[in-house]
């Protein structure tokens, strides 16, 4: 089999790279540029895609005896992730850019240039698993390594894309994969991992969105519509955030007050105690299904967050493709523009993108 390994330049794919290899396909390697004004360096463990991780990569492709090429996707990936992004937290959301990315970019772009090349599967360093039936039907898998699980990010791929997709590293321990890459004399063994958003590489969202959306002051208000603070920005703010708010006076029973909802066309973020963040009821769009989509009400688990809880709830697809959610255990903090990925144990079944949020 003819396979595309995606080497971001990290030991996660270079590992993965090697043990497609090992299983004897015809692997080629290709690093991602994704950033039009690339770093030379990284910032410890911040940032990505930069001119260092590309050499990185090269040299392990070198080490595994394959060929090696770096694509430029910035364009495609400036639209698609960054602009989104941008365009999201400007309009009140909270969005995920790695799962954006895996939908728009590494299974989308990059997979329908790699198929029109002429290969038959891409290789990634997630950790997730596919699972195929008697008859090649593909289903999306929880990684071994709980700690190390990627399969909430990769909740937005389609049956069709996961035919093509190839995770290496899913029933392995991180532990195990660097002692192998060790082993292997791959220069990346002990590189860390890289954190954050890619694009933000100083970690300061804050600052970069305001950068590019500019100054917007506005009004910090408590649930009885009261002014008690200003901001500069309403896209500086996310559901659930307590740090930051700068806010002059303490709550009258001296507990602390977090972010419960954010209104950009007026301008004004509104604060409460932490209760009033719990939610029951999820509101979804853009259904995305790894397999088929579900019939009627379904038991699910459902997770909000990339390494957070999944609780067991009730999902039903309703008109137009709105997903309703309903929690059996509340969570906290989610917030609009964030994902919904659903699970039946292991499988991962899809996701939505949320929109509304309430008891």
């Amino acid at each position: 089999m003819r396979v595309l390994a995606a080497m971001s330049g990290g030991v996660d794919s270079a590992v993965a790279a090697a043990r497609a290899v090992d299983a004897g396909h015809e692997v080629v390697g290709v690093h991602l540029a994704l950033s039009r004004q690339r770093a030379t360096l990284r910032t410890g463990a911040r940032g990505c895609c930069t001119v260092e991780d590309a050499h990185d990569a090269r040299r392990a492709a070198d080490v595994l005896g394959i060929p090696f090429y770096v694509w430029d996707l910035s364009e495609q990936f400036t639209e698609a992730v960054v602009d989104d992004f941008v365009a999201e937290y400007a309009a009140g959301r909270t969005p995920n850019p790695c799962l954006r990315c895996n939908e728009k970019i590494k299974f989308s772009a990059l997979l329908d240039k790699a198929v029109g090349l002429g290969f038959d599967a891409l290789c990634t360093g997630h950790y997730a698993r596919v699972e195929r039936a008697d008859d090649g039907t593909p289903s999306l898998h929880r990684a071994a390594d709980p700690d190390k699980d990627q399969s909430y990010v990769l909740g937005v791929l389609t049956a069709e894309q996961l035919t093509r997709a190839v995770f290496p590293l899913g029933d392995s321990l991180k532990s195990a994969v660097r002692g192998e890459a060790s082993r292997r004399g791959l220069a990346v063994a002990d590189k860390p991992d890289s954190h954050d958003i890619c694009f933000i590489a100083d970690g300061d969202t804050r600052g970069w969105l305001e950068q590019r959306l500019g100054a917007q002051p506005g009004r910090i208000e408590d649930e009885d519509g009261v002014e008690i603070g200003t901001h500069d920005g309403a896209y500086g703010f996310t559901i659930g955030q307590r740090k930051g708010l700068r806010i002059g006076r303490p709550a009258p029973d001296g507990r602390p007050r977090y972010v419960l909802d954010i209104r950009p066309k007026e301008g004004t973020v509104v604060v409460g105690p932490a209760e009033s963040l719990d939610v029951t009821r999820l509101v979804g769009a853009r259904p995305r299904w790894c397999g088929p989509a579900p019939v009627g009400s379904v038991e699910v688990s459902a997770q909000v967050r990339a390494h957070g809880e999944a609780v067991p709830a009730v999902a039903v697809l309703g008109d137009g493709d709105a997903l309703e959610v309903t929690l059996r255990v509340p969570l906290r903090g989610v917030a609009p523009g964030q994902a919904v990925v659903l699970y039946s144990g292991t499988r991962v079944m899809g996701s939505a993108t949320i929109t509304n949020a309430s008891r």
